[in-house]
């Protein structure tokens, strides 16, 4: 296993190359890739997508809407992890109105180019992107009500960090609300795929470990709310557009991998493993973030 500096940087040259590529590209070994396909599954209304640049939609690489039957309310404070494009900082920017303020972080300059003039397209003028780690946060302690995130922490090499960054960052009383990937028991070939693990899918840990790592972190009433457990087709779907390197000069539809090129039979045989789950927490009133 590469070390977390290495993994970082390897899925955020895997984003950057993603949100480059066209909106629909044809691969020669995996047929046709479109980006934003797993948008028409996670959960958002065609009123909401419409309202948004549409840029912001189609390099959507998300899995599920973190914001859908939240709490969020006006004047809130809110924080996305991995705020890629920025479908769901605007999102969340239109919810707590001009008395709010939301921030993204992300660690690809490419995504952040993209997100700033996504904002610059909305008219929206009380969100910002910082960039940074979700293991370090650019932060300050005890200042958010909310924070959201959109298939991102299961990419982190590092997630007890992330946790307790969770917990450091959200005010007493504050809450979290995550859409992400969790996984049953997934074969060592697929631990061991770069091309998989930048796909959401390899990085991903149990419903039961995401959940302990956040009590651990000193979070409390932790639960799932939601979970879309994906078919064949679907999880195809979602493979697809999720591959980064898909287009990657090193071999088929994931820089060489064998298990990219062959989406079918994968989806055939890991679908109920892999479930994108709505995950909420909160921190306790006059809680001291763990070390």
């Amino acid at each position: 296993m590469k070390d977390a500096s290495s993994v970082r940087h390897t899925v955020s040259e895997a984003y950057a190359r993603a949100v480059r590529r066209p909106a629909a590209g044809a691969s020669p070994c995996c047929g046709p890739v479109q980006k934003g396909v797993a948008v028409k599954v996670a959960g958002y209304s065609r009123e909401e997508l419409e309202a948004l640049p549409a840029d912001a939609v189609e390099n959507s690489f998300g899995c599920g809407n973190p914001l859908a039957f939240s709490e969020v309310r006006e004047g809130d404070v809110v924080v996305d992890l991995g705020s890629g494009a920025g479908i769901d900082i605007l999102l969340a920017a239109r919810k707590v109105g001009p008395t709010g303020h939301v921030i993204g972080i992300d660690m690809t300059d490419e995504m952040i180019a993209r997100a700033r003039q996504n904002i610059a397209r909305s008219g929206l003028t009380h969100v910002e992107v910082r960039k940074g780690t979700i293991e370090e946060m650019p932060v300050d302690s005890s200042s958010v009500d909310w924070v959201i995130s959109n298939c991102v922490i299961n990419l982190s090499p590092e997630k007890p960090r992330v946790f307790a960054e969770i917990a450091r960052v959200l005010k007493p009383g504050g809450r979290m609300l995550v859409s992400d990937i969790v996984v049953r028991e997934l074969p060592d070939w697929v631990r061991k795929d770069q091309a998989l693990y930048s796909s959401c899918v390899a990085g991903a840990i149990s419903e039961a470990d995401y959940l302990e790592g956040l009590r651990q972190a000193g979070l409390t009433e932790v639960e799932v709310r939601e979970r879309i457990v994906y078919d064949a087709p679907q999880l195809e779907a979602f493979l697809s557009s999720e591959l980064p390197d898909n287009d990657s000069a090193g071999g088929c539809c994931g820089g060489g991998s064998d298990a990219s090129g062959k989406l079918a039979d994968f989806a055939q045989t890991l679908t109920g493993e892999i479930w994108s789950a709505k995950i909420f927490a909160r921190k306790p009133d006059g809680c001291m973030p763990r070390n």
